[in-house]
């Protein structure tokens, strides 16, 4: 539809209403203690708080007493109630709002430790800002339902009825008076209120999108510049935000009616009440204390009565919010691990093998990335991946990592199934260099530890010297411990590279994956980091994906791909000898080379 966002996810079932709210009993359960001192101490100040019109009906009644010793008790009473309210509201406070600051910092975690573990086709159909949004926007308001709200909402609940006990005890008609007009309330709070959830809902969806295209047009500032697109994002953004709150002005408005009916119906049975009572206190039915009392009490019971309003729309927010964080908790990951499996003996070889495997990515279910593909690479052996763009070579360091499974065949890593080992397991032994290598908001040192975060000190410098990298690093302002920027933007593409290559030779894994690895190097770099690739592929397997022939000419065996398919096989000189398409495009590349010299 056109008035709701497309978060690139599933269309979400109907609401569940207020039952939604049960998705958080799993992270409460874990701290019942908590919850349960929490309710305790809510329901004293719930007691104390209906215990003090007494106390000062007392007092009103006793004014022209002369036992000024009576009054003064009186009044030490209404102190002494008065303290214990603020000691158990200040308790309830500590404990509610750490309980609601728990469960959220656990909800936020499991939400995370979910998504981080998700593979790439999960997020072909959610775009990461939207993930953040929910992680971020939607458990800010699960906080301030848990730590506030519900607490808010059970206390007023006990002195709504509590308050209309004591009411009825006092007075009768006038109890009666005050009460009729309690159904009339309960009906707009009822209907609004399931317009108000609707409209916070989408209200939280559409922020949700905003966010999603926020991340998205902010990473992608630099090439919106070169394309003077600002102006275009500038119009998405504020496009996306104006529907934001054009759907939070519809929820303000409804929440403004309902809190209008609510209010103007509750103080009109408050005057009636007072008009009746002043009439019955002269006429000496009630005496001037009980008044106040049935006062204090009716106060008491429309503030709650307003309160239960004002938190049901938030509830019915939170409840939103709650079916949006279990939709990713509960997302379906077409990549999985299995259930029950053996965890492998010792160091694997690297032995690979790909067994009539056919594959087509999820966004394109009618194109084979790659069709009954057999490849199979020894322990040790260095082999090249060629081909023109899209022939299905990376796709092949796609599947060796499980980012997605073949429709078809079958991929072993030392005679197991990939899909009989846990991901987290074999990914262990494989290092790998991509061709947009990712540089995170930390230290070079830092950067290139992340291959092994327990190497020394001395161990990353030695991955440097070898990836050809320790020049560079040496040369920035804090050497090692230079903040790269986010991205490393601080970085060159070809210093990118380098500290890629260094990570992946620090990780000293039996297979080793490069994707483009040298891509982004000038020659002088190219040849001393081939030089250090040379010397890690000793030993270990080595997979190569390149486009430059140049880089892959050593290599013990080349495999050459067209439209996904294995068109060819051997080394540089059989392959060229051979003609077709390998020779074709040594061709072109080594005259083109020569030339250029």
């Amino acid at each position: 539809m056109a008035d709701t966002p497309k978060n690139g996810t599933d269309e979400r079932a109907r609401s569940k209403e207020l039952r939604a709210l049960a998705g958080l009993w799993p992270f409460i359960a874990p701290y019942k203690a908590l919850l349960v001192a929490a309710i305790a101490a809510l329901t004293a100040t719930a007691t104390v708080s209906l215990v003090l019109p007494l106390a000062v009906r007392r007092v009103v009644d006793n004014f022209d007493t002369p036992d000024t010793a009576l009054v003064d008790r009186y009044f030490a009473a209404a102190i002494g109630i008065a303290a214990l309210l603020a000691i158990g509201t200040a308790l309830r406070y500590y404990l509610v709002t750490r309980l609601g600051e728990r469960v959220v910092a656990d909800i936020r975690k499991t939400v995370f430790d979910r998504m981080i573990g998700m593979s790439p086709a999960f997020y072909e159909k959610v775009m990461t800002g939207e993930i953040i949004s929910r992680i971020t926007t939607d458990t800010t308001l699960i906080l301030s339902v848990i730590g506030s709200s519900v607490s808010i909402a059970l206390r007023n609940a006990l002195i709504l009825v509590g308050g209309i006990a004591l009411m009825l005890v006092t007075s009768v008609k006038m109890a009666a008076m005050v009460l009729w007009p309690i159904p009339v309330i309960l009906l707009p709070i009822i209907v609004l209120g399931r317009r108000v959830r609707a409209l916070s809902k989408e209200s939280q969806d559409w922020i949700a999108a905003s966010s999603g295209d926020a991340s998205e047009l902010l990473l992608s500032a630099q090439t919106i510049q070169a394309f003077t697109h600002e102006d275009l994002s500038r119009a998405k953004f504020a496009n996306t935000t104006e529907r934001s709150f054009t759907a939070a002005k519809r929820r303000i408005g409804t929440r403004a009616a309902m809190t209008a009916i609510v209010i103007f119906v509750a103080f009109s049975a408050v005057v009636a009440f007072l008009w009746m009572g002043a009439a019955d206190v002269r006429e000496g039915v009630i005496t001037p204390g009980e008044l106040i009392q049935f006062l204090i009490y009716t106060v008491m019971v429309a503030g709650a009565v307003g309160a239960l309003t004002e938190i049901w729309g938030e509830l019915q927010r939170a409840a939103g919010a709650t079916e949006r964080l279990v939709e990713l908790l509960e997302s379906t990951d077409e990549v999985r691990d299995p259930e029950s499996a053996t965890p492998a003996a010792g160091r694997r070889r690297g032995h690979v093998v790909f067994d009539g495997v056919t594959f087509s990515y999820p966004a394109r279910p009618g194109i084979a990335a790659l069709e009954n593909v057999s490849l199979e690479v020894e322990p040790g052996e260095t082999v090249a991946l060629v081909g023109p763009s899209g022939a299905g070579k990376s796709t092949i360091i796609q599947l060796l990592l499980r980012f997605y499974d073949p429709q078809d065949g079958s991929i072993l890593f030392d005679q197991v199934d990939l899909r009989d080992v846990p991901r987290e397991e074999f990914r262990r032994d494989i290092a790998l260099v991509p061709q947009d290598p990712v540089i995170f908001a930390d230290t070079a040192r830092e950067n290139i530890r992340f291959g092994r975060p327990r190497a020394t000190d001395a161990e990353v410098e030695t991955a440097a010297r070898a990836a050809a990298a320790h020049d560079f690093l040496a040369a920035l302002p804090d050497g090692y411990d230079t903040y790269v920027g986010e991205r490393g933007v601080m970085l060159s593409g070809g210093q990118k590279q380098r500290i890629a290559i260094a990570r992946a030779i620090l990780r000293d894994a039996p297979l080793l994956l490069l994707d483009e690895a040298t891509s982004a190097l000038d020659a002088e770099s190219e040849r001393l980091v081939q030089r250090a690739v040379d010397e890690l592929a000793e030993g270990r397997t080595t997979l190569i994906v390149a486009h430059r022939l140049a880089t892959v000419k050593k290599a013990d065996r080349i495999v050459v791909f067209e439209a996904g398919r294995i068109v060819a096989q051997g080394t540089h000189d059989s392959l060229v000898a051979e003609g077709g398409l390998y020779a074709r495009l040594a061709r072109l590349q080594f005259t083109e080379g020569m030339a250029a010299e």
